[in-house]
C-alpha cells in the first residue's frame, strides 16, 4: 500500500494534459508565492516597477472562459524605482496588455 499510492499519483499526473499540469503547478506556486518583480518599459526606459508579486493572472472572459489579452496582479508599486520597498509604498492592483506593453517579470533574486 505504501508503494501503491505514490505510484498511482505519478500515473495520474502522467495522464494529465500539459494544461492540467500547468494549472497544478500554478496552484502550488500560488500557495507558496514567488516574490516576483514586474518592470514596465517605454522603449528602453524603465517607467514602472511592481515588487513582491505572488502571481500574474491571465484574464478570462466572464461567460466564454476564453483568455483575454491582458494580465493582472497585485504588487507594491516602487514609486522611486530604487528596487526596494520603502516606507509609504503600498500594494496596488495593476493590469497590462499582452499586445502593447513591454515588460519583464522575474523572481526576486535576493
Amino acid at each position: 500500500m505504501k508503494i501503491f499510492l505514490p505510484l498511482l499519483g505519478l500515473l495520474m499526473l502522467a495522464g494529465c494534459t500539459q494544461e492540467s499540469q500547468n494549472k497544478l503547478g500554478r496552484a502550488v506556486q500560488n500557495w507558496t508565492g514567488t516574490d516576483g518583480i514586474l518592470e514596465v518599459y517605454a522603449g528602453e526606459k524603465l517607467v514602472k516597477r511592481f515588487m513582491k508579486i505572488d502571481k500574474l493572472t491571465t484574464a478570462s472572459g466572464t461567460t466564454s472562459g476564453e483568455s483575454r489579452p491582458y494580465r493582472f496582479g497585485y504588487g507594491i508599486l516602487d514609486g522611486n524605482l530604487n528596487g526596494q520597498v520603502d516606507s509609504g509604498e503600498q500594494k496596488v492592483y495593476f493590469e497590462f496588455s499582452d499586445y502593447s506593453t513591454s515588460y519583464v517579470f522575474y523572481g526576486n533574486p535576493s
